[in-house]
């Protein structure tokens, strides 16, 4: 089995490096790095999009969430549906005119000073490396199962291929290796949601019906992860927002050519990630009948390896050839969902180190485009470095848990500073400040204080701090800007920008003098 799943991860890792050279040759520039040449149609930044979005924590994490917890954990997967609706309405149109290359062009370009770009710099870091932390879980707990090999040595294997993609091929090579991926993660999903219902006489019903008969009727009804009401609220909001605060998928509506391209990227997302998020619910309660709670637990305490057992179960058993085949297929896969989302994750880190920090604040935008090229391929291995470090202290943690953790992050200090400075005449640098400060410090507070990582000792009672950090977050940016008099020259600049997020006009001269 080792050999089948090592052999049919090569395969897929040889296409990718096949995309990633084939895409190195045409990525020479800053925009070709950072956004592909802003030439992706909406159906290829789509599908790359739904390949950001459908990671390890969508295919492990949910799906463990589901078999150990129930309904409560089809709450995420039910929550992701709506997740793209606020970034639809509110930001992707807006952000694409306003910005270049990262999540703060858009701050920078109405504030003109480097303290507001640094601000934002902070929250795109911290929410990226609390997002890249639950993949490389995901990649050691995987190969550590599947393979034999040791935790770390898988880490240090998935950073590795990690930093290759982006080193060499950018974000065009990063793009097409997110398609290559959503691609077959969408088919694995499919296989199995139409196996489980050859099983059950294609009655979905049927599957909670066999849950029910097993657990009880407890299982299908909340509180049995989610022990307080307001946890419920808190995660809705969490992604509500929060999605719209992800620099990794945010930077992905620099890729297309105009703001009507980037709205329809979004209507197939939607539809793509949608239709994936309901099929793990049910792969979830599947898992927790087949293959039996007890088990999932013992293979893993964080359950992310529900799925790649329902897998072997389904093919057969653990004896079976079938098993054998079905499990090496959905794990290899996985396993490339994994990097080519680290990926996404790393290029949107060093674009926040190398374009915002070097070029725009340390060499007040004076450098050539073949320094920017070679300092964000540095950036991405310094990056690389310290995912694979943060990915080695965090084993046995529930993906799902960490990636919830940096969606609330990025909804209370990045959202509340994306928002206010694209419809608030009056915000300032001060109130980017004191947004990223106030939804940084009191998300990241609580969640460490919260459930998900002191258990029955947690201070704080919610798993998502997203109903309590959100508000903070808001109220630092409002704060920050009311105790400061009002900047004369951001406000000037503030019927510009609202006039090019919504028209446009002028986008492309305007992000070319950041």
């Amino acid at each position: 089995m080792r050999i089948l799943t090592i052999t049919i991860f090569l395969v897929i890792l040889g296409v990718t490096i096949g995309i990633t050279y084939w895409a190195a040759r045409r990525t020479k520039t800053a925009s070709e790095f950072y956004t592909a040449g802003r030439q992706l149609s909406a159906a290829q930044n789509g599908f790359a999009l739904a390949g950001d979005w459908m990671s390890a924590a969508a295919f492990l994490g949910f799906t463990g969430l589901v078999a150990l917890y129930g309904m409560d954990g089809s709450l995420y997967a039910v929550a992701a549906l709506v997740a793209f609706l606020s970034v639809l309405l509110l930001i992707a149109e807006p952000l694409r005119n306003t910005g270049k290359y990262t999540l703060a062009d858009v701050i920078a370009y109405r504030m003109q000073r480097p303290q507001a770009r640094l601000a934002a710099v902070v929250g795109t870091v911290v929410v990226n490396l609390a997002y890249l932390i639950p993949q490389m879980v995901g990649a050691g707990t995987l190969a550590k199962l599947l393979l034999g090999i040791p935790y770390s040595t898988s880490v240090v294997l998935s950073g590795v291929a990690m930093v290759l993609y982006v080193v060499f091929g950018g974000m065009l090579a990063t793009t097409w290796v997110q398609i290559v991926k959503a691609v077959l993660l969408l088919t694995a999903a499919v296989v199995l949601v139409v196996w489980v219902l050859v099983n059950f006489r294609f009655n979905p019903v049927a599957v909670f019906d066999g849950v029910d008969s097993r657990y009880g009727a407890k299982f299908l009804a909340p509180n049995n992860y989610f022990k307080n009401p307001w946890d419920q609220i808190s995660l809705g909001l969490g992604f509500a927002f929060g999605i719209a605060g992800l620099p990794h998928v945010m930077t992905r509506f620099y890729t297309v050519p105009d703001a009507k391209t980037a709205r329809k990227s979004i209507i197939w997302v939607m539809f793509l990630a949608g239709g994936f998020f309901l099929a793990t619910t049910l792969i979830g309660f599947a898992a927790a009948y087949y293959v039996g709670r007890d088990k999932i637990l013992a293979a893993d305490k964080g359950g992310n390896l529900a799925l790649p057992l329902l897998a072997q179960h389904l093919g057969g058993g653990p004896g079976s050839v079938g098993g054998q085949v079905f499990l090496a297929f959905v794990s290899a896969v996985a396993f490339a969902t994994i990097v080519a989302v680290v990926a996404g994750l790393t290029l949107s880190t060093a674009g926040a180190i190398a374009h915002d920090v070097y070029v725009n604040v340390i060499k007040s935008g004076h450098v050539t485009e073949r320094t920017q090229v070679r300092v964000a391929r540095i950036s991405t291995l310094a990056v690389g470095v310290v995912a694979i470090a943060l990915g080695l202290m965090a084993q046995g943690i529930n993906v799902a848990v960490l990636v919830v953790l940096a969606i609330a992050v990025a909804a209370s200090c990045n959202f509340p500073i994306v928002a206010l400075s694209l419809f608030w005449r009056r915000f300032n640098t001060y109130g980017v400040i004191g947004g990223v400060t106030a939804g940084l410090v009191s998300a990241v507070g609580l969640a460490f204080l919260g459930p998900a990582f002191q258990g029955a000792d947690a201070v704080f009672p919610l798993v998502n701090p997203t109903v309590i950090s959100l508000p903070v977050g808001f109220l630092g940016a409002v704060l920050g800007t009311l105790l400061r008099r009002p900047d004369k020259a951001a406000n000037e600049r503030f019927d510009e920008v609202i006039f090019r997020a919504q028209t446009g006009l002028g986008a492309e001269e305007g992000s070319a003098s950041h």
